[in-house]
């Protein structure tokens, strides 16, 4: 699934690489011309001619790749984001969840050794990772651990 943007961005690489092509050939004839002449006098054309414009197109060409590949960078981002976006309201439509409801609904707390949150059991950030201990309540009393903004757990006092 190509968007039209990176479509067009490919002429824009292709044009690079032929100028760059174009004034690499364009340099070495000049200095094969050059090369063959005593005289600065007989040897001044061939500068004019095509060193100077091949120096021109290889910066042409450097140019243009440098903005084609900053412009085929943005379209996939771009494109990524769209992708983003669009599987967004999709995937909450599925899980049947509504928005700003907690992801997780479950009563048992959890917490990771030396984290500052307590989750509920069934928490994306906990579930199924084997280092996730019950909560302390002795941590949970003295305030050291808050609670998981992603699943939004109730405090239980015993």
């Amino acid at each position: 699934m190509r968007t039209a943007r990176l479509r067009t961005v490919h002429p824009v690489l292709w044009a690079g690489w032929a100028a760059l092509a174009a004034g690499a050939v364009l340099c070495v004839l000049g200095w094969y011309g050059v090369s063959g002449e005593r005289y600065a006098e007989r040897q001044l054309p061939y500068l004019a001619s095509c060193t100077v414009p091949g120096a021109a197109l290889i910066v042409a060409g450097a140019v243009l790749l440098t903005h084609g590949r900053g412009a085929l960078a943005a379209a996939r981002v771009e494109e990524l984001y769209g992708l983003l976006v669009a599987a967004e309201p999709a995937a909450a439509e599925e899980s049947g969840t509504a928005a700003g409801a907690p992801l997780a609904v479950s009563g048992d707390l959890l917490m990771v050794p030396g984290g500052t949150l307590w989750h509920r059991a069934d928490c994306p950030l906990v579930a199924g990772k084997v280092e996730s201990v019950p909560v302390d309540a002795k941590l949970l009393a003295s305030g050291e651990l808050g609670p998981c903004p992603i699943c939004e757990p109730v405090e239980e006092t015993d």
